[in-house]
């Protein structure tokens, strides 16, 4: 497996609230990898209260994860562009809304910004769903991005295919293994998993 030791992320996180206590665990990971991870917000995340947290509490708790503070704004995520280069931009998990507006070049949140700005230098975009819609109006958006160069995929599946059967969500514990298969230019496969079989 190739050595991350050294190299600089971004990890978006968007509002996708009831995922996060999968996601934390990877990026932890990729910290004891020996990675620079830069956290990135989306205004959902700053802004709202669930019944899953606060979103000042996992703003502080990533900031502690990783030792950085979050960009939480446009202009703050712009220089990850031309000035502050990244290796890959993971953003996990990725709502439905992030997702349909991401394959429709609307950059109006710090994370979508931060996944241009690495689209732009041609490096590898890894995207985590979690949505509710994926085989549902929004399988267009998601095709649209399976097929774009330098997006790659964690592994997903539906998550509730008998109550929920338009719903897909990442296997979030495969994170680590796509990004670096990404790093090296290939997608990790197979990239359709049941993913509800790994949460009985």
């Amino acid at each position: 497996m190739m050595n991350l030791q050294g190299k600089r992320i971004g990890f978006g996180l968007t509002g996708s609230h009831c995922t996060y206590d999968a996601v934390f665990p990877e990026i932890e990971k990729l910290v004891q990898a020996g990675v620079e991870v830069i956290p990135v917000v989306s205004f959902t995340v700053k802004n709202t209260d669930t019944r899953f947290g606060k979103g000042d509490d996992w703003v502080e708790r990533i900031e502690d994860l990783t030792g950085n503070k979050v960009i939480d704004s446009i202009v703050k995520a712009e220089p990850l562009g031309p000035k502050l280069p990244l290796d890959c931009m993971v953003i996990a998990p990725l709502t439905g809304v992030s997702m349909s507006k991401f394959a429709n070049a609307i950059n109006d949140s710090p994370v979508l910004m931060a996944a241009k700005a690495t689209l732009r230098n041609l490096k590898p975009v890894v995207l985590g769903i979690s949505t509710n819609d994926a085989l549902g109006l929004n399988g267009v958006n998601l095709m649209r991005l399976m097929a774009t160069k330098n997006i790659y995929f964690i592994p997903y599946g539906q998550d509730d295919p008998i109550k929920k059967p338009n719903s897909m969500v990442a296997r979030m514990p495969l994170l680590v293994d796509t990004v670096v298969a990404a790093l090296e230019g290939t997608q990790i496969q197979p990239v359709l998993v049941e993913r509800y079989k790994d949460t009985d």
